[in-house]
């Protein structure tokens, strides 16, 4: 029987995936397993049982990953699940940024208790025109899950649309349009393009991309969008675009301080993962990874150790081993297996930075002195006997 903790209230749809081997808990500290959304963990004290935790959504800044490694906890996120609720916001977006719709909107509502509305529309909306997005150009820093669905999409509006992404995955780039023009440089963005949709993940290599320097390489009138994370774009420089004029719109999904009373700025209540599809797609794809690794060790979309699928095991027995990514490592797991006389069956073992994760199948079920010889072996975070 596992124990299952909720930090947030996660859809049934995927919460009726459990079997009954799974039961719900009040309590973090009785929990094999955390399911959460936006609450924080930082400042928890995560029991010692705890084996994994699952971000139902992509971002995990709200989760202590290396602390959680170290403790020989996997962290699991749910990329692509909610990537479409995401994408279309994006779309609007760029809409929004291109005809005053807000502005027009809020003048109505203004207007709404004269005694002729029709009048003063006739007169006044000539105030909110913008232009159309037809035979503009787009430039898409991030071709993954909801860049490369964005970038299609406006293709199909008539757009011109340039990608840059020197990560992208075969898969991604398979379903591309053919005629969206590849760049290899984000400057190349800055320079070409009318509207310009950030959806990168936030590293040290990207925090602060969209900064003065990069602001003064782009088009008078830009739009920008950034529907990834808050953090990408420089606040000041970009009050200061909006201010000048270089930046015509700047419409982002995370509302701060700053942002919210910045004029030019259409701020969105972080709405682009908020539709029931994307929170159900979400919640049945965390409960599925972390059944996964609980019931068969396998690990699929962790952020903290690297991805490993043996699928179910067919051999006598399973041992799964959270460790440091420590040279010979894997060297002793396998003499501290042959001392005992037990035939490997199969093997997996890879390494994400100083973390890895090996997985042996056995011919015959581990003893415990075989389990508590691994234990004590340099570098081992956390030994799990799956079967």
């Amino acid at each position: 029987m596992y124990n299952v903790h909720y930090l947030n209230k996660i859809s049934p749809k995927g919460t009726d995936l459990w079997t009954e081997d799974y039961a719900a808990v009040e309590k973090i500290e009785q929990a094999d397993a955390v399911l959460v959304r936006s609450a924080s963990m930082h400042d928890m004290v995560l029991p010692e049982k705890l084996l994994a935790v699952a971000r139902a959504g992509a971002g995990v800044n709200n989760i202590p990953l290396t602390s959680c490694a170290d403790q020989g906890i996997v962290v699991f996120n749910t990329p692509g699940a909610n990537a479409n609720g995401v994408m279309e916001l994006a779309l609007c977006g760029m809409f929004l940024g291109c005809r005053d719709i807000v502005g027009g909107i809020n003048w109505v509502q203004n207007i709404k208790g004269s005694c002729d509305v029709s009048k003063l529309v006739e007169k006044g909306k000539s105030q909110f025109a913008g232009h159309e997005i037809a035979h503009k150009s787009l430039g898409i820093i991030g071709l993954g899950a909801i860049g490369g669905p964005l970038a299609n999409a406006a293709r199909r509006l008539g757009m011109e649309v340039y990608g840059c992404d020197p990560y992208i995955s075969i898969d991604a780039a398979w379903h591309l349009d053919r005629h969206i023009i590849r760049v290899k440089t984000r400057e190349e963005i800055y320079e070409k393009c009318d509207i310009i949709s950030v959806h990168v993940p936030l590293l040290d290599s990207t925090r602060s991309m969209i900064n003065a320097e990069a602001i003064s390489k782009m088009k008078d009138g830009v739009t920008v969008l950034n529907f990834a994370r808050d953090l990408l774009v420089d606040d000041d420089a970009m009050e200061e675009a909006l201010r000048s004029g270089k930046v015509h719109r700047y419409i982002t999904d995370f509302p701060n301080n700053k942002t919210a009373n910045m004029p030019g700025c259409i701020a969105i209540p972080h709405l682009g993962a908020s539709t029931e599809e994307s929170e159900d797609n979400c919640a049945k794809m965390a409960v599925r990874q972390v059944m996964n690794y609980l019931e068969n060790g396998n690990i699929v979309n962790s952020v903290n150790f690297p991805n490993c699928d043996m699928g179910i095991c067919t051999a006598a027995g399973r041992i799964a081993i959270l460790h440091k990514n420590i040279p010979n490592s894997l060297g002793q797991f396998t003499s501290a297996i042959a001392f005992d006389n037990i035939n490997i069956a199969g093997l997996q073992n890879a390494s994400r930075g100083e973390f890895a994760y090996t997985m042996l199948d056995i011919d015959q079920p581990a003893s415990a002195e075989v389990v508590e010889h691994l234990k004590q072996i340099n570098g081992v975070l956390r030994v799990r006997v799956i079967k």
